[in-house]
Protein backbone atom coordinates (compact mmCIF):
# COMPACT_ATOMS: atom_id res chain seq x y z
CA UNK A 1 0.00 0.00 0.00
CA UNK A 2 1.14 3.52 -0.81
CA UNK A 3 0.70 5.56 2.38
CA UNK A 4 1.77 9.17 1.96
CA UNK A 5 -0.60 11.04 4.28
CA UNK A 6 0.37 11.09 7.96
CA UNK A 7 -2.30 10.89 10.63
CA UNK A 8 -3.77 14.25 11.46
CA UNK A 9 -5.88 16.92 9.78
CA UNK A 10 -6.06 17.38 6.02
CA UNK A 11 -7.74 20.62 4.95
CA UNK A 12 -9.84 20.63 1.80
CA UNK A 13 -9.18 23.89 -0.08
CA UNK A 14 -11.65 24.19 -2.93
CA UNK A 15 -13.86 26.76 -4.62
CA UNK A 16 -16.27 26.13 -7.50
CA UNK A 17 -16.76 28.53 -10.39
CA UNK A 18 -19.89 30.07 -8.88
CA UNK A 19 -18.21 30.81 -5.53
CA UNK A 20 -16.47 34.07 -4.52
CA UNK A 21 -13.07 32.50 -3.80
CA UNK A 22 -12.75 30.87 -7.21
CA UNK A 23 -9.79 31.96 -9.34
CA UNK A 24 -6.68 33.96 -8.66
CA UNK A 25 -4.33 32.79 -5.91
CA UNK A 26 -6.91 32.62 -3.11
CA UNK A 27 -7.02 28.84 -2.82
CA UNK A 28 -3.22 28.37 -2.81
CA UNK A 29 -2.93 31.03 -0.09
CA UNK A 30 -5.63 29.26 1.88
CA UNK A 31 -3.62 26.04 1.61
CA UNK A 32 -0.53 27.85 2.90
CA UNK A 33 -2.56 29.19 5.83
CA UNK A 34 -3.76 25.65 6.55
CA UNK A 35 -0.16 24.46 6.56
CA UNK A 36 0.80 27.21 9.01
CA UNK A 37 -2.08 26.09 11.22
CA UNK A 38 -0.77 22.53 11.39
CA UNK A 39 -2.53 20.69 8.53
CA UNK A 40 -0.72 17.52 7.47
CA UNK A 41 -2.09 17.62 3.92
CA UNK A 42 -4.33 19.43 1.46
CA UNK A 43 -7.23 18.19 -0.65
CA UNK A 44 -7.69 20.23 -3.83
CA UNK A 45 -9.80 20.36 -6.97
CA UNK A 46 -8.40 21.10 -10.47
CA UNK A 47 -4.91 20.72 -11.83
CA UNK A 48 -4.43 24.49 -11.68
CA UNK A 49 -4.99 24.68 -7.94
CA UNK A 50 -3.06 21.48 -7.23
CA UNK A 51 0.04 22.75 -9.01
CA UNK A 52 -0.25 26.22 -7.47
CA UNK A 53 -0.56 24.71 -3.98
CA UNK A 54 2.52 22.58 -4.63
CA UNK A 55 4.48 25.71 -5.51
CA UNK A 56 3.32 27.88 -2.62
CA UNK A 57 3.85 25.14 -0.02
CA UNK A 58 7.18 24.20 -1.65
CA UNK A 59 6.24 20.55 -1.77
CA UNK A 60 6.13 20.23 2.01
CA UNK A 61 2.59 18.83 2.23
CA UNK A 62 1.02 15.84 0.44
CA UNK A 63 -1.83 16.86 -1.86
CA UNK A 64 -4.96 14.82 -2.50
CA UNK A 65 -6.05 15.78 -5.99
CA UNK A 66 -9.42 15.45 -7.67
CA UNK A 67 -11.31 16.95 -10.58
CA UNK A 68 -15.01 17.65 -10.28
CA UNK A 69 -16.81 17.23 -13.58
CA UNK A 70 -20.51 16.75 -14.26
CA UNK A 71 -21.62 14.37 -17.02
CA UNK A 72 -25.19 14.01 -18.23
CA UNK A 73 -25.32 10.22 -18.03
CA UNK A 74 -24.24 9.74 -14.38
CA UNK A 75 -24.42 11.39 -10.94
CA UNK A 76 -20.72 10.56 -10.38
CA UNK A 77 -18.69 13.79 -10.54
CA UNK A 78 -15.47 13.32 -8.50
CA UNK A 79 -12.76 12.27 -10.99
CA UNK A 80 -15.41 10.44 -13.00
CA UNK A 81 -13.62 9.37 -16.20
CA UNK A 82 -10.25 8.47 -17.65
CA UNK A 83 -9.85 12.03 -18.93
CA UNK A 84 -9.75 13.41 -15.38
CA UNK A 85 -7.55 10.56 -14.18
CA UNK A 86 -4.96 11.27 -16.88
CA UNK A 87 -4.93 14.97 -16.00
CA UNK A 88 -4.34 14.19 -12.32
CA UNK A 89 -1.54 11.76 -13.14
CA UNK A 90 0.23 14.63 -14.92
CA UNK A 91 -0.41 16.99 -11.99
CA UNK A 92 1.63 17.56 -8.84
CA UNK A 93 -0.77 15.68 -6.54
CA UNK A 94 0.43 12.76 -4.43
CA UNK A 95 -2.94 11.04 -4.08
CA UNK A 96 -5.75 10.75 -6.63
CA UNK A 97 -9.25 10.80 -5.14
CA UNK A 98 -12.20 9.46 -7.07
CA UNK A 99 -15.80 8.52 -6.49
CA UNK A 100 -15.73 4.86 -5.50
CA UNK A 101 -19.46 4.36 -5.08
CA UNK A 102 -20.99 1.37 -6.80
CA UNK A 103 -23.03 3.55 -9.15
CA UNK A 104 -22.79 3.55 -12.96
CA UNK A 105 -20.06 5.93 -14.08
CA UNK A 106 -20.07 8.32 -17.04
CA UNK A 107 -19.36 6.73 -20.41
CA UNK A 108 -19.82 3.29 -18.87
CA UNK A 109 -16.23 3.15 -17.58
CA UNK A 110 -15.73 0.96 -14.51
CA UNK A 111 -14.10 1.99 -11.25
CA UNK A 112 -11.65 -0.89 -11.60
CA UNK A 113 -10.58 0.38 -15.04
CA UNK A 114 -9.69 3.78 -13.57
CA UNK A 115 -7.98 2.22 -10.58
CA UNK A 116 -5.87 -0.07 -12.75
CA UNK A 117 -4.92 2.80 -15.06
CA UNK A 118 -3.62 4.84 -12.12
CA UNK A 119 -1.60 1.89 -10.81
CA UNK A 120 -0.17 1.09 -14.25
CA UNK A 121 0.74 4.66 -15.20
CA UNK A 122 1.83 6.36 -11.97
CA UNK A 123 3.19 5.86 -8.49
CA UNK A 124 0.47 8.01 -6.92
CA UNK A 125 -1.64 6.71 -4.06
CA UNK A 126 -5.38 6.31 -4.59
CA UNK A 127 -8.28 7.41 -2.35
CA UNK A 128 -11.78 5.96 -2.58
CA UNK A 129 -14.55 8.48 -1.83
CA UNK A 130 -17.30 6.27 -0.45
CA UNK A 131 -20.90 6.53 0.73
CA UNK A 132 -21.70 3.03 2.01
CA UNK A 133 -20.12 0.07 3.74
CA UNK A 134 -20.30 -1.87 0.46
CA UNK A 135 -18.41 0.89 -1.38
CA UNK A 136 -15.64 0.88 1.20
CA UNK A 137 -15.20 -2.90 1.36
CA UNK A 138 -15.13 -3.18 -2.45
CA UNK A 139 -12.52 -0.41 -2.67
CA UNK A 140 -10.41 -2.05 0.03
CA UNK A 141 -10.48 -5.38 -1.80
CA UNK A 142 -9.56 -3.62 -5.05
CA UNK A 143 -6.43 -2.23 -3.38
CA UNK A 144 -7.13 1.44 -2.67
CA UNK A 145 -4.69 3.06 -0.25
CA UNK A 146 -7.33 5.19 1.47
CA UNK A 147 -11.06 4.75 2.04
CA UNK A 148 -12.87 7.98 2.90
CA UNK A 149 -16.43 8.66 4.06
CA UNK A 150 -16.59 11.68 1.71
CA UNK A 151 -19.86 10.84 -0.05
CA UNK A 152 -21.92 9.57 2.87
CA UNK A 153 -25.20 11.54 2.91
CA UNK A 154 -24.49 12.85 -0.62
CA UNK A 155 -25.80 9.95 -2.72
CA UNK A 156 -29.32 8.78 -3.45
CA UNK A 157 -29.07 5.80 -1.12
CA UNK A 158 -27.57 7.76 1.78
CA UNK A 159 -29.43 11.06 1.44
CA UNK A 160 -30.50 12.34 4.84
CA UNK A 161 -27.98 10.29 6.82
CA UNK A 162 -26.54 12.31 9.69
CA UNK A 163 -22.85 13.09 9.28
CA UNK A 164 -20.30 12.67 10.57
CA UNK A 165 -21.28 9.07 11.31
CA UNK A 166 -18.99 7.73 14.06
CA UNK A 167 -20.66 4.30 14.03
CA UNK A 168 -20.00 4.01 10.31
CA UNK A 169 -16.38 5.00 10.86
CA UNK A 170 -15.99 2.39 13.60
CA UNK A 171 -17.51 -0.26 11.34
CA UNK A 172 -15.03 0.56 8.59
CA UNK A 173 -12.13 0.49 11.03
CA UNK A 174 -13.19 -3.02 12.04
CA UNK A 175 -13.70 -4.43 8.54
CA UNK A 176 -11.42 -2.52 6.15
CA UNK A 177 -8.33 -4.74 6.13
CA UNK A 178 -5.70 -2.85 4.15
CA UNK A 179 -6.69 0.75 3.35
CA UNK A 180 -6.44 3.63 5.82
CA UNK A 181 -9.88 4.85 6.89
CA UNK A 182 -10.41 8.60 6.53
CA UNK A 183 -13.30 10.57 8.07
CA UNK A 184 -14.66 13.35 5.89
CA UNK A 185 -18.00 15.11 5.67
CA UNK A 186 -20.04 17.09 8.16
CA UNK A 187 -17.18 17.71 10.59
CA UNK A 188 -18.16 21.29 11.40
CA UNK A 189 -17.61 21.55 15.16
CA UNK A 190 -15.20 20.46 17.85
CA UNK A 191 -17.80 17.95 19.07
CA UNK A 192 -18.16 16.46 15.59
CA UNK A 193 -14.39 16.11 15.31
CA UNK A 194 -14.16 14.47 18.72
CA UNK A 195 -16.89 12.00 17.75
CA UNK A 196 -14.89 10.54 14.86
CA UNK A 197 -11.67 10.60 16.87
CA UNK A 198 -13.44 8.72 19.66
CA UNK A 199 -14.49 6.13 17.06
CA UNK A 200 -10.79 5.49 16.42
CA UNK A 201 -10.14 7.46 13.23
CA UNK A 202 -6.82 9.29 13.10
CA UNK A 203 -7.00 10.63 9.51
CA UNK A 204 -9.52 13.47 9.12
CA UNK A 205 -10.43 15.81 6.27
CA UNK A 206 -12.28 19.07 6.95
CA UNK A 207 -13.32 21.50 4.24
CA UNK A 208 -16.31 23.83 4.52
CA UNK A 209 -15.94 24.52 8.25
CA UNK A 210 -12.47 25.95 7.59
CA UNK A 211 -12.28 27.12 3.98
CA UNK A 212 -15.74 28.20 2.80
CA UNK A 213 -16.49 31.55 4.42
CA UNK A 214 -19.96 31.82 2.89
CA UNK A 215 -20.93 28.56 4.63
CA UNK A 216 -19.33 29.55 7.93
CA UNK A 217 -21.04 32.96 7.81
CA UNK A 218 -24.45 31.39 7.16
CA UNK A 219 -24.12 29.23 10.29
CA UNK A 220 -23.52 32.26 12.48
CA UNK A 221 -26.24 34.29 10.74
CA UNK A 222 -28.76 31.51 11.33
CA UNK A 223 -27.95 31.52 15.05
CA UNK A 224 -28.22 35.30 15.17
CA UNK A 225 -31.52 35.49 13.29
CA UNK A 226 -33.12 32.81 15.45
CA UNK A 227 -32.03 34.26 18.77
CA UNK A 228 -34.97 35.66 20.81
CA UNK A 229 -33.30 39.05 21.32
CA UNK A 230 -32.79 39.48 17.58
CA UNK A 231 -36.30 38.31 16.71
CA UNK A 232 -37.89 40.83 19.12
CA UNK A 233 -36.34 43.78 17.32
Amino acid sequence: MNKVIPKGLVVSCQALKDEPLYGGNTIPKMALAAKQGGAVGIRANTVRDINAIRRITQGTLPIIGLIKKQYADSPVYITPTLKEVKALIRSACDVIALDATLRPRPEGVSLETLYRYIRDHSDKAVMADCATYEDAIAADKMGFDYVSTTLRSYTESTAGFLIPDPEFCAELLDDVKHATVVAEGGINSFAALRSVLDAGVDHVIIGAAITRPQVITRVFVNVLENHPNFMRQ
